[in-house]
């Protein structure tokens, strides 16, 4: 698909993965808005080395207004923006409805009316909760573990509602543990560089058992491109997955290894998940994505990580790695 001249609004865009993707898109010749949430200050986040080359517009998802304002004339909305991290959403669901069910609505509703060609929304792959078969499909059953996965299904519901109720173009993608470069210390993998970085010999991690399927962030950028512009899509849930399965302690060896320190893993009581609530084992059927948009993960987890390491290293000041970040 050519994305020269096509103006295309990503909301959360100075996020990790949605800044990747403003990224590409950019190089891809787009006209990309930026949707990000209102600072009273002068960071610029992870666009700062592209102002004055993407419109920067503040706002919120829960403004159906200035939502409305942000879609009119883009020919493609990537929704990204939501609040996310899950055991924040233990402390706060209702922050959790009003950002990612309610403001998804927000979207699909200014999507509707603006006529945009295709709406992309993410969902993610803790809406299937622990695997009851692998890989897993996308119809897999919903099993909303957490507050924040209960939010997201409801979020894909909502996107899904308007395909059928209002013949909205919609597509969603169901990104499974995306990793890399800008990610922050909520996510697992910037969390145990943090600490072997920071020189700690003790690496403090919750549960070790569960297995996850990470995906390099550039991989699940081209998938938003991807599935952006397959028709078969429309309507549809798409994985964007590896494939490939590891637990939490073998990957922190991995990141021990590719880090060049020295550690020992050690469960701290503080990161465990509420009993019920862990989800055990993601490993991803990305048939759809193969298939249907011809998008294939290129990034190998190991290189994936040496890269992911490189870039904690030189960025060590973005992380508080002696304090748990939820």
């Amino acid at each position: 698909m050519n994305w020269n001249d096509r103006t295309v609004l990503v909301t959360g865009a100075e996020g990790f993965i949605g800044s990747t993707l403003v990224d590409l898109l950019v190089e891809r010749g787009a006209r990309v808005r930026a949707f990000v949430h209102y600072k009273p200050y002068a960071e610029k986040g992870h666009l700062a080395h592209l102002m004055g080359e993407v419109e920067m517009l503040a706002g919120d998802v829960r403004d159906a207004g200035r939502v409305m304002d942000a879609v009119a004339g883009c020919d493609t909305v990537f929704h990204l923006a939501a609040l996310i991290g899950i055991p924040y959403s233990y402390d706060s669901p209702g922050a959790y409805v009003q950002t990612n069910v309610n403001g998804t609505e927000n979207i699909a509703e200014a999507c509707r009316r603006h006529g945009v060609r295709r709406l992309v929304h993410t969902s993610t792959s803790e809406v299937y909760g622990t695997a009851l078969t692998v890989p897993i499909s996308e119809d897999h059953p919903l099993q909303p573990q957490s507050p924040y996965s209960a939010s997201k299904i409801g979020a894909d519901m909502m996107v899904l509602s308007h395909r059928h109720a209002f013949d909205l173009p919609v597509t969603v993608v169901r990104p499974f543990n995306t990793y890399g470069p800008r990610q922050s210390a909520r996510a697992v993998i910037p969390t145990i560089l943090a600490q072997l970085h920071a020189g700690a010999r003790e690496i403090r991690l919750g549960s070790l058992s569960p297995t996850r399927d990470f995906t390099y962030v550039t991989d699940t950028a081209r998938g938003f491109l991807a599935t952006a512009a397959c028709d078969r899509a429309l309507g549809q849930v798409v994985n964007l997955g590896t494939g490939r399965e590891i637990s939490i302690g073998d990957l922190a060896a991995k990141l021990i290894e590719a880090s060049g320190r020295r550690a020992e893993i050690v469960v701290d009581p503080a990161r465990l998940r509420p009993s019920g609530s862990e989800v055990e084992r993601l490993l991803s059927d990305n048939r759809r994505a193969r298939e249907w948009a011809g998008w294939e993960p290129e990034v190998p987890l190991e290189e994936g990580l040496k890269r992911t390491s490189e870039w904690v290293a030189e960025n060590l000041h973005l992380f508080a790695a002696d304090r748990y970040q939820v």
